[in-house]
């Protein structure tokens, strides 16, 4: 019974071994801290500092376009539809009785 699980778990750490290249000990350590830094510095550290500056760009922008004293301000109320019905064409209060 206890070797059964001995072997289950050496047949584990087999696979686990020879899936990460047969390395073993302080030289397979080695190999995924090497791994691990150049990912870092050449995949997430890149990426990090992009988004960063693309946020400070926008944010810069957002200011730029707030404090610019030549962009357009609407000052005028938009003109009411004089149509009750809301219509552009059609019939405009014919079927309406004048007031007497």
């Amino acid at each position: 019974m206890t070797s059964n699980w001995k072997r289950t778990l050496g047949n584990v750490r087999s696979f686990i071994g020879n899936s990460m290249g047969g390395l073993r000990g302080g030289s397979n350590l080695a190999s995924w801290v090497v791994a691990g830094t150049l990912a870092y510095f050449l995949w997430v550290k890149p990426s990090q500092e992009l988004k960063r500056e693309q946020q400070e760009r926008a944010a810069l922008a957002a200011l730029a376009e707030a404090s610019n004293p030549n962009r357009y301000i609407e000052k005028r109320k938009p003109i009411p539809d004089p149509q009750e019905t809301g219509l552009i064409y059609g019939n405009k209060n014919r079927n309406r009785k004048p007031d007497e």
